[in-house]
């Protein structure tokens, strides 16, 4: 039986617009905790704080390990971004467009890192990587964070594909223009939006990741969730805290710009 929205009014409207403000509240109270901690002026991490500062931010800037561990995140994210959005949207050409047996199956199978326990991955990832000696290397975080993040671009571009319109290339073919010219001229045009959302997907998969990079990490090579862990594990100074609160401000700001992004196609419609 359907529930008659109009009889039952202001108070349903009202309680489910109590219960979204408490779950909004319930999601969003850590991540206020953590950066209300960032200011504290106390040099461990007590709630309410005793008084209000800048000096962890100034810590964490001033470290030249803390730059190191961000500079290797965002190199090994960037790299991983590129390659997942380029693999992604070839698989994805492949599992669309293909006409071969077992197809279904390999669509599965390029999904199972998604599913399958993180550090079954990463003692996997971690035994490759020291036979062939790339742990601690650039090009075996690149592997190890490439296995993970692929999946999302994946998926993202399989979705945007299923509901694309192929007559556009058979039309651009007919007017003339190669292959090559329909791919880099429609085709790609028009899943530009889902080109950039697995590519922020694919990098934020990257940037995030911790259990692969634990195994991988060594002293001269670390990034910047891995240098976080071994922090925590040490000591509980307030200046995790403020790289927290770097992190959360640094994702919003891609999470805008992604908002504003595909606002903008949209609005020039």
């Amino acid at each position: 039986m359907l529930l008659d929205h109009d009889k039952l009014g202001w108070p349903l409207k009202l309680g489910l617009g109590l219960i979204a403000v408490l779950v909004c509240g319930f999601l969003l109270a850590p991540i206020v905790f953590i950066a209300l901690l960032s200011f504290g002026s106390s040099p461990w991490l007590i709630f309410p704080p005793p008084g209000w500062t800048l000096q962890w931010y100034r810590e964490m800037w001033a470290d030249p390990g803390w730059l190191q561990a961000t500079w290797h995140s965002t190199k090994v994210a960037l790299i991983v971004m590129v390659l997942a959005v380029s693999l992604g949207f070839l698989t994805a050409l492949a599992l669309v467009r293909g006409r071969f047996p077992g197809r279904a199956w390999l669509r599965g199978f390029f999904l199972t890192p998604m599913v399958l326990p993180v550090v079954v991955l990463a003692v996997a990832l971690y035994a490759m990587c020291l036979k062939m000696g790339l742990t601690g290397t650039l090009t075996g975080f690149v592997i190890g964070h490439l296995v993970i993040a692929l999946p999302f671009a994946i998926i993202t571009l399989c979705n945007a594909l299923e509901g694309y319109d192929f007559a556009l290339e058979e039309a651009a073919l007919i007017c003339g223009a190669t292959p090559w010219q329909v791919k880099w001229r429609v085709t790609l045009p028009a899943l530009r939006l889902s080109l950039f959302a697995a590519a922020v997907f694919a990098f934020l998969v990257s940037w995030d990741e911790v259990v692969v990079s634990i195994f991988m990490a060594t002293p001269g090579m670390e990034t910047l969730p891995v240098r976080i862990w071994s922090t925590l594990r040490q000591d509980l100074s307030p200046v995790i805290a403020a790289v927290s609160t770097v992190l959360i401000g640094f994702t919003l700001l891609l999470m805008l710009i992604a908002a504003a992004f595909r606002k903008g196609p949209q609005h020039g419609q």
